[in-house]
This record gives C-alpha cells, sequence and structure tokens, in this order.
C-alpha cells in the first residue's frame, strides 16, 4: 500500500463513515479497485475508523467529557446519555461476536454490498415519503431532542443497528432512519448516532486490533507512512464530513443519499455483469 492509496481510503472513511451511505461498503469497492484485498486491509481499516472515531470525540468533546463525568453524577443528562448508548450498543455487539465470522467469509464482496446498497436506499426513500405523509397528519406529537430520546427508543435503534451487521447497508443510515420513525428531530438522530458510533466502532477496532495486529507492521501496510496518513486523514475528513451532514440534512433530509446508494448499487452490478461476475463473491478478488 502506497501514500495514496492510504490517503484514498482514509478519505472514503472520513466521508462515508457518518453518512447513511455505508463506509463498509464503499471501502470494500474502493480496495478491489485497487487491488487491496486480505490481511492489509483488515489492518488498514483498524487505523481509518480510529482516525473517524476521533473525529467524533473532537467535535462532540464535552458531550464525551459529560459521559465520563457522568459515571459519578447520578441523575444527570451524561449519566443518562451514557446508559442510553450501552443500551443501544449491545444487541450489535452480541450479534456481531456471534456471526462476525460468517460475516467476513460470505458478505464481505461487492455483490453483497451492491444488494444492500440498493436495498437501504429504497428504505430511505420509503421511510421519507412516510414522514412527509406523518408530518402533515394533524395531532402528530412534537419530535424530540437527543436530551429526551426514550430509553426504549434507545434500545430500538440498537436492534436497528443490527442490520448494519451486512456491509452495505450502513451503520448511520439504520440507526438515523430508526431515531426518525420513533420521533427523533433529524439533528437529534444523527448526533445519536455519530455517538453510538463511539461504543460501537470503537469495539469493534479493539476487536480487530486483537486479530489483526501483526499484519499492522507487515511489508503489505508499507511501513508507518501509510498509517499515518490513513489516520490524519480520516479523522480531517470525517470532521467536514459530519459538520456538513447535519446542515444538509436538516435541509434537504435524506432522500438524495436514497438515490445515490440506488444509483452506486446499480453501477456495481452493471460492472460486475460485464465482467462476467468476477469478483462478485465475497473476498473474490
Amino acid at each position: 500500500m502506497n501514500l495514496f492509496q492510504a490517503a484514498i481510503l482514509g478519505a472514503v472513511e472520513g466521508l462515508t463513515e457518518f453518512l447513511p451511505v455505508s463506509s463498509t461498503g464503499h471501502l470494500i469497492l474502493a480496495a478491489h479497485a485497487m487491488g487491496l484485498v486480505g490481511g492489509e486491509m483488515n489492518a488498514f481499516e483498524i487505523v481509518i475508523q480510529a482516525g473517524a472515531l476521533l473525529a467524533v470525540v473532537w467535535l462532540y468533546r464535552d458531550r464525551v467529557l459529560s459521559l465520563f463525568t457522568g459515571l459519578a453524577q447520578p441523575g444527570s443528562r451524561g449519566r443518562a446519555l451514557l446508559v442510553k448508548l450501552i443500551v443501544a450498543f449491545l444487541p450489535a455487539a452480541l450479534v456481531g461476536l456471534a456471526t462476525h465470522k460468517w460475516i467476513k467469509a460470505h458478505l464481505f464482496g461487492p455483490r453483497p454490498v451492491a444488494i444492500a446498497l440498493i436495498a437501504g436506499g429504497l428504505l430511505i426513500l420509503f421511510v421519507a415519503r412516510w414522514m412527509r405523509e406523518r408530518d402533515r397528519t394533524p395531532g402528530v406529537k412534537p419530535r424530540f431532542g437527543l436530551d429526551d430520546l426514550p430509553l426504549s427508543a434507545a434500545f430500538l435503534i440498537g436492534l436497528a443497528q443490527c442490520f448494519s451487521l451486512w456491509p452495505g447497508t450502513s451503520r448511520a443510515m439504520a440507526t438515523i432512519l430508526a431515531a426518525l420513525v420513533l420521533g427523533a428531530t433529524p439533528v437529534a438522530a444523527a448526533e445519536f448516532s455519530f455517538l453510538l458510533a463511539l461504543p460501537t466502532l470503537g469495539m469493534a477496532t479493539l476487536f480487530d486490533l486483537v486479530q489483526h495486529h501483526e499484519e499492522l507492521t507487515g511489508p503489505a501496510i508499507g511501513g508507518p507512512g501509510p498509517l499515518v496518513v490513513g489516520l490524519v486523514v480520516s479523522a480531517i475528513v470525517a470532521v467536514i464530513a459530519i459538520r456538513g451532514f447535519l446542515r444538509y440534512v436538516t435541509r434537504r433530509g435524506l432522500e438524495p443519499f436514497g438515490w445515490y446508494r440506488i444509483a452506486l448499487g446499480a453501477l456495481v452490478i452493471v460492472l460486475l455483469w460485464h465482467h462476467g461476475g468476477r469478483g462478485a463473491g465475497a473476498g473474490a478478488p
């Protein structure tokens, strides 16, 4: 892996991790396009995911600090939010541990990603239309903010996050759509999704680090240079993406992301068909 490839992958991770388009799916497609598959990608994803998480920690440093201080402050907003994040984190953590090996073996390929991209895009369009109809209905309850999110809603968001274990589905899409359907404001839905990434991706990163720590220093990575470049680019791009997404989603909604997912998924299927399905299976070159 050279520095240019590391920068591209870092940018892809930072741009897509917190948008409802699937960072894993985009990384799989980008890696296949550059001929990077196997151990080097498993190890490199650990680093660039950490970069994306650093972006959340920086942008929401006051919230993150309140989570830690909330441990010693019963009844505080920080403690309440921490409990909700733990409740939302547990379903995907348990399902992920049980299915991790099977998912890696069968779903990490362009074809499963394309299917998930299209299905997720259609779901976004359906939910967006349903929400417009709901908001026109007289007597609809006001939407709740981040601090008002019910514990039961946090659990249901956590259940929705389980669907994101299929590469191409998007953790952000699953959690944001679930929060919106349950009554959260767009900003609250996005911010809860961002903060939920800290335990979810944090534990996933540690889990992968234990499995692939030796590959981080292997020759396929190309030394510390690509790791540093990928980490820094991922963090910077993620900061820009999060800020831009919050502004965009409050004005335009999620529908453009739905159309983008459908178009990208269709393009991947066309390319796979054109090449006779080579590389279509999970793990195929």
